[in-house]
Order: C-alpha cells, then structure tokens, then sequence
C-alpha cells in the first residue's frame, strides 16, 4: 500500500506548480509531469518515514535507488531527479528548507544512444535506386526523379543538415563547382566539396527545361535551388523524407531505416571508418564543438566489437 502524501507536503509541491504557471508560465501537461514526479517522490519519502522539510541527500539517493531497482531507465531517473532539484530550490529560496538536499546528489549516467547509419553497399543501393528512376521518365516525373537523385548525391556528398539542403539557394552555385558555401547553425559558414558523382547528378537536375521547373514551383526566377508550391517556396524537409522512404523500398531497404538524417550520419561515420581526421569532419558536418561529432567513433567501436565477437576465432560463442 502506498504511503500517503502529508497535507503539508501537498501543499508545497501545489504551490511550486502554482509558482511554475504563473511565473514561467508552464504548460500544463509540464505541471501534470511535475506533480506525478513529486507526488511519486513524495510517497517513497513518507514511506520511509520523512517529510519534504528533512529530506536529506541520502533520501534522495535511496529513491532513485528505488527506482533503478524499479527498472525505470537512466533517463527518467534523471527527469525525477530534476523535478526535486526543481522543487527544493524553490522550498530554499523561500526559506521553507534550510538547504537544498539535492544539491551534490549525482544525475544517473545515462548511456549515449548511438545513431542510425547504413553500410556502404546499403548507400550504394539507394543511390543506384534513384539513378534507375530518372531513366526512361519524361515531364513532371523525371523533374522529380532528377531531383531525389541529385539530392541523395548532395547528402551523402556532403553530410548537410537536412534543413540546409532543401533550403539551398541557388546562389550557392555561384564560383567554384567543387565546393559548396553552406550558411549552418548560428549563422556560421562553412566550405563542403562535392565529388564527381554529386557535380554530375547537380548539373542533370538543373539542365531540365524551365517549363518542368515552373510545374514545381511558383515561378521560375525563384530564389531556391529546389523550388517548390510549399509555404516556404522549396521543397520541405517532409517531403524530401517521405521521397526517400519510397527509395528506400524500390532499393530492398526498410524504410523505417532510411531518412535524410541517417545519410548524415552514414556520411559521417563512412569518412572516419576510412581514417579522416575528426576534426575535419567536424567542420564538414558544422559541429560547433567536437563532442557532438565524437559519437560517431563510438559507432564504429560497436562494429569493431561485433566484428570481432562474430569472426575472432578465440571469440566466446553465445550458447
């Protein structure tokens, strides 16, 4: 049976929701996630005999003790774990506690999820894939055809942000044809080149007529690269990754394993899986610091471990 929450107590965690609404002006599906965390803590507390004005530091390590234990992941720990800090440092500063409990309670590590990625051959096939599609297509489709192609070679080319690649201005054309000015995150610019297989897909896309780009988009003198009726004038990030889902099927793919965002991180992890440097890869991919960039050397630890667990002939075998 659960142990009850003290009026008291009820009352302190009300008024810290109260202070959340009206002061930072919370949502209330936030205040209803404050309050079942709090009101969870609140209940471990009293069980174990102790009110929110003596909650001590161990207190609080015990509960998420009691959670771990519970099989509650190291990220819900840690959002339990906010929510009190939340509360006590409220409790504090209005001279309810005399000092915040939590403060020097350690957040639960939790363990960094490695992104999705696609083997070399699987990146192959896709782009094969679209090659396949501008054949033999006339009008609208091969516009369209021209178009994903030339998109899939840009991406695993250069490792754009998705959002940077459809929002491409034409501009970007203007000077030298093996690199790309891209204007990232922060308004910070950043060179990419583009290979052989990039250049040739972007000049077949743009050597279609005007008539077949007018059907796309508004007009024909736009501003964008990959024009398109679309709010913003060019194509949307939606559009482009449902294209690639159905690539993805035509290529003997998953589509729930393909998006723009898994072509940069195959991007990524194919130029250090063959000895780039990572900080050059942190620039191409516009990582403003290098611990982002980091967690695709952990993607290939992975593959190194299973490739060593699967093919080492001293390895351990699972029964």
């Amino acid at each position: 049976m659960t142990a009850p929450i003290s009026a008291e107590d009820r009352g302190q965690i009300d008024e810290f929701l109260q202070m959340l609404s009206a002061e930072r002006g919370a949502a209330a599906n936030t205040l209803a996630a404050y309050q079942r965390d709090l009101h969870d803590a609140c209940h471990f507390f009293a069980a174990n005999n102790c009110r929110l004005v003596s909650v001590s530091p161990d207190n609080i390590r015990a509960y998420l003790t009691s959670l771990s234990a519970a099989g509650l992941s190291p990220a819900s720990r840690a959002r339990r774990l906010s929510s009190l800090r939340q509360l006590f440092r409220f409790l504090t500063a209005e001279g309810r506690v005399p000092e915040d409990p939590s403060h020097g309670v350690a957040a639960p590590k939790s363990g960094r999820r490695l992104p999705k990625t696609l083997t070399v051959e699987e990146v192959d096939g896709l782009i094969d894939a679209a090659r396949r599609r501008t054949e033999g297509t006339s009008g609208i489709e091969r516009m369209r055809a021209l178009r994903l192609h030339c998109l899939i070679e840009l991406l695993y080319a250069t490792g754009l942000r998705v959002s940077e690649l459809v929002s491409l201005p034409r501009t970007v054309l203007r000077g030298d044809d093996r690199m790309l000015t891209i204007k990232g995150k922060g308004g910070r610019e950043r060179l990419v080149p583009l290979n052989s297989g990039a250049r040739t897909a972007l000049q077949r896309y743009l050597s279609i007529g005007e008539e077949e780009h007018a059907a796309l988009s508004a007009t024909v003198a736009t501003r964008w690269l990959f024009p398109s009726k679309s709010d913003t004038g060019h194509l949307t990030r939606q559009r482009f990754a449902q294209d690639l889902k159905e690539l993805a099927v035509a290529a003997g793919l998953a589509p729930e394993s393909v998006s723009p965002h898994v072509l940069r991180h195959a991007f990524a992890s194919h130029l250090l899986d063959r000895g780039a440097d990572l900080r050059a890869v942190q620039q191409l991919l516009g990582h403003a610091d290098i611990s982002t960039t980091e967690i695709y050397t952990h993607v290939l630890e992975e593959r190194l471990k299973k490739l060593v667990k699967e093919h080492h002939p001293l390895a351990r075998r699972e029964p």
